[in-house]
């Protein structure tokens, strides 16, 4: 699916791709995270973390009633303040999809999937 953005020159259509690839990137530029978590695979008990090339599997994209929600899924690092680094990927997020594709966020929920040590 797309989402559409009207302009005065025209329309323009954002793929979930791209979105989940600027949430993505975004997240993983925050401090306190380790990585994106696979949201369906699991071994030993533990998500599977994910490389640069897949950050994609750990977004998902909803739409409820014209309103665009962010699930990410990710590792944060042992010793640090969880509800910070969340907030702090909250914002960036949100603020990064508006400033690079104009689209307003309404909701980013953060699913902890596992804490480990940083590499």
């Amino acid at each position: 699916m797309t989402v559409r953005l009207d302009s005065e020159l025209g329309a323009i259509y954002v793929s979930d791709q791209i979105i989940t690839a600027i949430a993505g990137s975004a997240a993983m530029s925050c401090y306190g995270l380790v990585g994106m978590a696979s949201r369906k695979q699991f071994k030993d008990g533990l998500a599977e973390l994910l490389g640069r090339d897949n950050w994609s599997r750990g977004v998902v994209i909803r739409r409820e009633n014209d309103e665009l929600h962010i699930d990410l899924h990710i590792v944060v690092s042992y010793g640090t303040k969880i509800s910070e680094v969340a907030h702090n990927i909250q914002t960036k997020v949100k603020y990064e999809l508006l400033a690079v594709a104009g689209l307003k966020v309404d909701q980013i929920d953060i699913y902890i999937q596992n804490v480990m040590v940083s590499r």
